[in-house]
């Protein structure tokens, strides 16, 4: 009965502390284009203490694994210049207070959320042509092992001619997706 309580408690933390940590990113990166490292440092701690606190060594090791498992997804994309470097780090403090399996239905949301809103970019900007210039850039470089934004400097996300969207937006939306609608199946 106790333990049954303490785990719907400790999932309400997380609950709150996944919205907090979300939402107040995505408004930093809304205004400023950032996304502080106090923030996401905050939110891996976060992670890792909940987590060891309600699970022990095991939850110690999920809020390791899920913080590993999405670097592991975004590292590449922050290598490739399509990420910022604040959104991998975001992300990893998701993956902390969630763990892996929580944290990639999650990341499915975000991003179905996130293709919507850069084809409402596209669709507005008048960016059809330009767009399909970038991904091509992108496919042919890397499949000659060239860097892309070396062949189209717009195809790098810290270029001011690209298109950039706030992702940590796209990330708060996903994470209230998910707590609304619920992990996959």
């Amino acid at each position: 009965m106790f333990k049954s309580y303490h785990t719907a408690i400790m999932g309400n933390v997380i609950r709150a502390l996944l919205v907090v940590l979300t939402v107040t990113a995505a408004a930093y990166d809304w205004k400023y284009r950032i996304i502080p490292n106090w923030l996401v440092l905050a939110g891996v701690i976060a992670g890792l203490a909940v987590n060891t606190w309600m699970g022990g060594l095991s939850g110690l090791w999920l809020a390791l694994s899920g913080a590993a498992f999405a670097l592991l997804i975004y590292l590449p994309l922050y290598a490739l210049r399509a990420m910022g470097a604040g959104d991998a780090k975001l992300m990893a403090a998701v993956g902390a207070l969630m763990g892996p399996f929580l944290w990639w239905s999650m990341f499915v949301y975000t991003i179905v959320i996130g293709g919507v809103a850069a084809l409402v970019a596209i669709v507005v900007g008048g960016r059809f042509r330009r767009t399909f210039r970038n991904i091509w850039t992108i496919l042919t470089s890397l499949a000659r092992g060239r860097r892309p934004w070396a062949e189209n400097p717009e195809v790098d996300v810290s270029n001011e001619r690209a298109l950039r969207l706030p992702h940590a937006v796209t990330i708060a939306a996903g994470m209230l997706a998910y707590l609304i609608l619920g992990p996959l199946r």
